[in-house]
């Protein structure tokens, strides 16, 4: 085996770990985010440089884009020409930048995201203010480093006499690492710097006194000040950018809503599309139409209204589900010292002003030096004229002029760099008027000079320098606020009246669950009656209500949980279909089932409650509010015991009094009012004491001493006895008989256990349905009126075997 064939041992997570961090360290530190000091990124830094360097400056004509992507490819950034001709398009695109540093000339994408043309087509130059970025660079203000091939030299930083990193922000996203730096005001960044320098100790509260936020270049109205305080604290932080809008009326008593201001980073294409698709899909009752009529005048997007549409419902609506209103976030991240680091606004504006005292230090020792060596030359020229005829006998006794030099140091005392000025003098500088000129050259350059050492030796005199440069490009380039800071955010309630509408409905439930709504219109075409509604067959239906599409249902289930859920969400039927079935609407259990449904219109009323009955006789109220939810999924709704299920669940008023019937013939009555109320999840108390095979059958609310108790037994026995029968007791008790079963051999039964118990004022029907399927419907007022405890009659006929397996009320009740 050959040396250079010999095989090293390695663990592959060393060598993947060694070489991803050497990826990941070129990718933070060279691609992806911006150094602290001149906010670029290096491909934005080549490019600006590169234009610099050719000449593409603000006051030569433009130049064709390609030229200045292949000269920062060709040296300086060896990679493809899409990366740095991406960089180049951002850098000049007003609604991304506070201010652009390339002044572009042709199609460079606009606010729809459309793309920029090609890099042969466009046209570009430095702008005014990118060459601030880069001034006093050749006076060696900052550092050079060796290019890629070494062919050259590029900068490591920018001089950025201004303090850029906030001004035009940053989006970036490397290994490990993301940036996200909003655009700032360039008169409240620079007055923040020169704040700083007068007071270092200067708190962020004051700080933010002078920078109040953001400042994008789309505008927009920005709220949340606490998630500002938090980004310039820390460089983490949550702010809400809204679009500027305006309700107008127009023609035929209508309104439109224009958006003039849109968030930032929002593509305008894509947000008019999904105003627009709000309307189609009619999410919204009250749009007519939505157009893009943005144009020279600036940014103008019209939502024109129906007639009596509310306006304020709609744009709170539109400002909920599209990008009228967005989340920023903040990450200000960038590279300190090489390092990637989360600063806050104080940390950021100080490293950018120590980097202004060290690029102003040095391009004032650069001057300090060429100023010196100038005198230096005019000081030996000033002495020469002094002595001319003795210099130019020196100079035309001399062989050459390197000897001519050495004689006219060794004699006069001149240095070498004064002996070659001498000699290559021109023989007009020789005249009074020039020995005056030089003399007076020489007077204010040692004045120069002497400002210059001032300043070097006096930090106060070169922070005063800074500030007045920061001043002049301030008062320059400076322009107003774009966007509106709001210190609260507004919190966005969208009324239901404003997404659905408003409609009457019928709402059906069948016994083997299936659901559905119908229109008044379909149920009145299909013959307006009750019971004609479509069902499977075998099936019947168990719950009717007339509802509206703005109400909830409150759907509750023996196992003691609820389910809310908005009638406008419930599949459309017509009233003869079969509806859908209830698992389809929402995730109820297998093993669970309905047992109630309630409507509700409001949660508002402190008065409003529901009544828990359970077979095992609990009894537990709660406040209807409790029961208020935008939740899908299943709720818990009462605590119910592992061989307990949940009877029924009625809306109460608490005016009302309760009366538990019990399959062995035996009820209670008790006002609603001792039941105390609980917490929604609560288990209840005591209703009745039942005894060990007894269970509750019916639960119904009573009032005064007026109608009737009717019951029914399995066998299709039943009677009605005068509510004044049964008197009001305390709550838990045994109860009293309100139904005899009979016994005995010879005795024809009138059942085992009764299966419904309802109260009535006036007649109203009761249909009965078989084990065997059978309906049987019966007026409350065709059961024989009997004493309390009787026996009752047979009212429903029924075949041998046959019992009565479910009761159901359909319609209006004569209570």
């Amino acid at each position: 085996m050959s040396v250079s064939e010999q095989f090293k041992p390695a663990f592959l997570e060393d060598v993947v770990g060694d070489r991803f961090g050497r990826y990941s360290k070129y990718i933070i530190q060279d691609r992806a985010i911006p150094d602290v000091r001149d906010g670029l990124k290096p491909v934005q830094r080549r490019i600006l440089y590169a234009m610099y360097e050719s000449g593409n400056t603000p006051d030569k004509p433009y130049r064709k884009s390609a030229k200045t992507v292949g000269d920062v490819m060709g040296n300086y950034h060896p990679h493809g020409d899409a990366s740095i001709y991406d960089g180049m398009v951002r850098m000049a695109q007003p609604w991304k930048m506070g201010h652009v540093l390339v002044d572009g000339h042709g199609n460079w994408g606009s606010q729809d995201d459309d793309p920029a043309a090609a890099m042969r087509y466009t046209e570009a130059r430095l702008s005014p203010i990118a060459m601030e970025l880069l001034r006093d660079i050749e006076k060696d203000t900052v550092q050079f480093r060796p290019n890629f091939d070494n062919t050259d030299k590029e900068p490591t930083v920018l001089p950025a006499r201004f303090p850029n990193l906030l001004v035009n922000g940053v989006s970036g996203i490397s290994s490990g690492f993301a940036t996200e730096i909003p655009t700032h005001n360039l008169r409240e960044v620079i007055d923040a710097c020169t704040a700083l320098i007068d007071k270092p100790a200067m708190e962020l509260d004051d700080l933010m006194q002078i920078v109040h936020g953001p400042d994008f270049p789309t505008g927009g109205i920005i709220m949340g000040e606490d998630g500002i305080r938090d980004a310039y604290r820390t460089g983490k932080g949550r702010i809400y950018i809204r679009a500027k809008t305006e309700i107008e009326d127009i023609r035929g008593g209508k309104q439109q809503i224009v958006i003039t201001e849109i968030p930032y980073q929002v593509v305008k294409a894509r947000l008019v599309t999904s105003m627009e698709n709000i309307r189609l899909e009619k999410k919204v009752d009250g749009i007519a139409e939505v157009r893009d009529e943005s144009g020279r005048d600036g940014l103008r997007i019209v939502v024109e209204l129906k007639k009596d549409a509310d306006s304020t419902g709609i744009l709170n609506y539109l400002l909920k589900k599209t990008d009228l209103q967005i989340v920023y976030n903040f990450n200000m991240v960038a590279i300190v010292n090489k390092a990637p680091q989360q600063l806050g606004l104080k940390p950021m504006l100080e490293q950018y002003v120590s980097h202004q005292k060290e690029v102003v230090t040095n391009r004032t020792r650069y001057d300090l030096n060429k100023l010196e060596d100038r005198a230096h030359v005019l000081e030996g020229l000033v002495k020469a004229l002094d002595i001319l005829d003795d210099v130019i006998a020196t100079i035309k006794g001399s062989k050459n002029r390197q000897d001519a030099q050495a004689n006219l140091m060794d004699k006069y005392g001149f240095t070498e760099r004064q002996a070659d000025a001498i000699l290559t003098l021109q023989l007009y500088r020789l005249t009074n008027l020039e020995l005056t000129a030089l003399t007076k050259e020489l007077d204010e350059i040692r004045k120069k000079i002497t400002e210059f050492r001032s300043i070097l030796d006096n930090e106060r005199k070169l922070f005063s320098v800074i500030k007045k440069e920061l001043n002049e490009i301030r008062n320059k380039y400076g322009i107003d606020r774009r966007s509106v800071i709001q210190g609260e955010v507004e919190e966005i309630k969208v009324n239901l009246e404003v997404i659905v509408n408003a409609e009457d409905v019928i709402v059906t439930l069948s016994n083997e669950g299936y659901i559905k709504r119908t229109s008044l219109l379909s149920f009145t075409r299909s013959g307006g009656e009750w019971e004609g509604s479509g069902v499977k067959e075998g099936d019947y239906i168990r719950h009717v209500f007339e509802v509206n599409t703005l109400d909830r249902l409150l759907l509750f289930t023996q196992r003691g949980q609820y389910f809310s859920l908005p009638v406008h969400l419930l599949p459309e039927f017509k009233w003869k279909d079969n509806g859908t079935a209830i698992v389809n609407v929402i995730p109820i259990g297998k093993e669970d089932r309905i047992v109630s449904v309630i409507p509700v219109k409001s949660f508002a009323d402190e008065h409003s409650s529901l009544l828990f009955v359970t077979r095992r006789g609990q009894v537990k109220r709660t406040l209807l509010k409790e029961y208020e939810t935008n939740r899908s999924g299943a709720i818990a709704a009462c605590k119910v015991a592992n061989a307990d299920e949940v009877l029924t669940v009625l809306p109460s008023d608490g005016s009302h009094d309760l009366m538990l019937v019990t399959k062995l013939g035996m009820s209670i009555r008790f006002a609603e009012e001792e039941v105390s109320l609980m917490g929604r999840a609560a288990g209840g108390v005591r209703g009745i004491q039942l005894k060990e095979d007894d269970e509750v059958a019916a639960a119904i609310q009573v009032i005064g001493d007026e109608g009737e108790i009717t019951v029914m037994s399995d066998l299709g026995w039943g009677k009605r006895s005068l509510l004044l029968d049964y008197p009001t007791q305390g709550r838990g008790g045994k109860g009293i008989a309100t139904f005899e079963f009979k016994e005995g051999k010879r005795v024809k039964p009138n059942g085992s256990r009764l299966i419904g118990a309802f109260f009535s004022k006036t007649a109203y029907p009761i249909t009965f349905i078989t084990d065997a399927g059978h309906a049987h419907t019966l007026l409350t007022e065709q059961a024989p009126l009997m004493d309390r405890k009787a026996h009752g009659r047979s009212l429903v006929p029924m075949d041998k075997g046959e019992e009565i397996a479910a009761t159901v009320v359909i319609g209006p009740r004569g209570d």
